[in-house]
């Protein structure tokens, strides 16, 4: 997918907000020509209203083999409104979990949002909230040119511990990469670029939504 030259901007008009399952308003950036949600999602139900399942313990997070979210550190009134939640990918691969006339980004979609803002060498430092309030010292290169205003909400570790809070945002791909592998890419407070990896499935990751 190509992009016209353009300025990022934040949308305006109907499109400037967007409601999830729960009824959780996000505001909406456009970003070459893309909408995206401007804020990690923090939704507990289905776009359809059905309850997407909460794990708090570690074991059973390890082993679960279906859909499921938590809170970092289990701990909503800390981190439920600023940070959003943390999803497996089977929660992301349930076609469900975005906004109704959203999906959750795909791969091709952060690929196209990178090659917009330059290349991945610098396009985190652009996606990255400007400020300390929530990235650690030093936030490196971060601009928060593209209005997207990324926040680390670090990760559910497969084993179900929590990591990286205030570090990385790790976004999920709503892309299938191997048999228990799955794309994402990270930011992180230390360095200006955006990585795609592939990571377990039962890692706990924060999600973005792009307008269908």
């Amino acid at each position: 997918m190509f992009f016209v030259t353009g300025s990022c901007k934040k949308d305006s008009g109907e499109n400037g907000t967007v409601k999830d399952g729960d009824g959780h308003v996000y505001s909406v950036v456009k970003i070459g020509t893309q909408l995206w949600t401007a804020e990690n999602l923090r939704a507990t139900k289905y776009n359809d209203g059905k309850p997407i399942p909460l794990v708090t313990n570690n074991a059973e997070w390890e082993s679960l083999n279906s859909a499921g979210f938590c809170w970092y550190d289990n701990d909503s009134d800390s981190y439920k409104e600023e940070y959003g939640a943390l999803y497996n990918w089977d929660a992301v691969n349930s076609g469900k979990l975005a906004p109704v006339g959203w999906h959750v980004a795909t791969d091709a979609d952060f690929a196209a949002l990178t090659k917009f803002l330059g290349s991945d060498s610098v396009a985190g430092g652009k996606l990255k909230e400007k400020s300390t309030t929530h990235w650690a010292v030093p936030n490196t290169g971060a601009t928060n040119a593209s209005g997207f205003t990324a926040i680390p909400g670090g990760f559910r570790h497969l084993d179900g511990r929590f990591f990286e809070i205030g570090q990385s945002n790790n976004l999920w791909t709503s892309s299938h990469a191997t048999s228990d592998f799955e794309f994402c890419w990270g930011l992180g407070y230390n360095y200006k670029n955006i990585s795609r990896n592939v990571y377990d499935k039962r890692y706990g990751f924060s999600v973005r939504c792009v307008k269908d």
